[in-house]
C-alpha cells in the first residue's frame, strides 16, 4: 500500500475487535519506531496487549471499546510538533500493514500506560492500533481555499499537498492550519486551537507526502 493510498484508507476508528496483532506486524511496527526515535530524539513506544489505560469513564466517554495496542508519544518538553511528525509517519505505517487507528489526546488514563517517561519528558498523547469493528468513515474538510494562500496559480503538487494535508487527523477536527506558498518554499502554520502544535506535524507530514519534498522546502 502506497502512502497516499494509506492517507485516503485512514480514519478514526475508536472500536476495536479481539483479533491479536500477528508477531510480523508487532515487528514492522517496533522496527519503524525505532528508526523514528533515532531520527528524531523522541521517546516513542510501542504498548501491546495492555487494556487498563483504556479503561473507564474517559475512554467510555470517548467511544473507545476494545483498545489493547497503542503508540505512546513520548518526547522531550516542547517536542510537540515533531511527535505530530513522526508519530503520523507511524501511524500509517501502521494503516500500511492493515491495522486501524486513532489519535487519542485526552479519553485514555495516562497514569496507567505502562511507559517509561525520562527526566525532561512528558506523554504528550497515544495513538490506538488494531482491527476496527469498521474501518471508519472521512471526516468532514474545509474547502481547499480555506487553509492555503499562494502567490500564484496553485501548482498541482502543491494543490495535491495541500488535499493530502486536508485528509490528516485534526484534534476536534478543528483543522486550523495554515498552508502558504511562496516561490519554491512553504510555510506551515496554525491558527490555534487544542494540540495545535501535534496537529501541525501531523499536516506537514500529509504535505510532503503529497506534495513530494523534491518540489519544495519549508521555511
Amino acid at each position: 500500500m502506497e502512502l497516499m493510498e494509506a492517507i485516503r484508507r485512514r480514519h478514526a476508528v475508536r472500536q476495536y475487535t479481539d483479533e491479536p496483532l500477528p508477531p510480523e506486524v508487532l515487528a514492522a511496527l517496533m522496527e519503524e519506531t525505532v528508526v523514528c526515535n533515532n531520527e528524531s530524539g523522541l521517546h516513542i513506544q510501542l504498548v501491546h496487549d495492555e487494556p487498563e489505560a483504556f479503561q473507564g469513564f474517559m475512554a467510555h466517554y470517548g467511544k473507545f471499546r476494545g483498545v489493547r495496542n497503542y503508540l505512546a508519544f513520548v518526547g522531550p518538553k516542547g517536542s510537540d510538533e515533531k511527535i505530530g511528525y513522526h508519530g503520523e509517519r507511524l501511524v500509517l505505517k501502521a494503516i500500511q500493514l492493515g491495522l486501524d487507528s486513532c489519535w487519542v489526546a485526552m479519553s485514555f488514563r495516562k497514569g496507567k500506560c505502562p511507559v517509561t517517561v525520562a527526566a525532561g519528558e512528558k506523554l504528550v498523547c497515544v495513538a490506538s492500533l488494531g482491527y476496527g469493528e469498521t474501518h471508519g468513515v472521512p471526516h468532514k474538510s474545509k474547502p481547499l481555499e480555506a487553509v492555503c494562500k499562494a502567490d500564484r496559480e496553485l501548482p498541482d503538487w502543491f494543490r495535491s499537498g495541500v488535499e493530502a494535508a486536508l485528509l490528516a487527523p485534526t484534534a476536534m477536527n478543528q483543522q486550523k492550519f495554515l498552508l502558504t506558498l511562496e516561490g519554491d518554499t512553504v510555510k506551515a502554520e496554525s491558527t490555534g486551537g487544542f494540540y495545535s502544535k501535534v496537529d501541525l506535524g501531523i499536516v506537514k507530514y500529509h504535505f510532503e507526502v503529497g506534495a513530494g519534498k523534491d518540489h519544495f522546502t519549508w521555511k
